[in-house]
């Protein structure tokens, strides 16, 4: 059984333009908040961004480092519209952890 090496993946480069097309809005609940004690913030994202992609719009944007990003994708839920049944858009997630001594300030105190 051989082991082959993995390709080593440059550093991805984004636009500005194209780092606020990956970043959609920050996601403020009681669960993200709690995991700003982590370090952690959330973000929804666009459906088809990567984490390579997420990581460099966050620092890009914010200037700070992340450590790490995880995602999640939320399926739509089905609900009436004035009794006609409807389907709500499915989005994803980012969890993005920050290097420590970093924080993004959310709230714009």
């Amino acid at each position: 059984m051989s082991i082959r090496p993995r390709k080593r993946l440059e550093k991805t480069k984004l636009s500005q333009i194209q780092a606020y097309d990956t970043i959609i809005r920050p996601l403020v609940t009681e669960k993200s908040t709690m995991g700003g004690e982590y370090g952690q913030v959330s973000f929804v994202v666009a459906m088809t961004a990567t984490k390579p992609e997420i990581k460099a719009a966050v620092e890009m944007l914010f200037n700070v480092k992340v450590t790490a990003v995880n995602t999640s994708i939320l399926k739509g839920k089905t609900k009436l519209f004035r009794g006609r049944k409807g389907r709500q858009n499915d989005t994803k997630k980012a969890i993005v952890t920050l290097a420590d001594g970093q924080a993004i300030d959310m709230m714009g105190a």
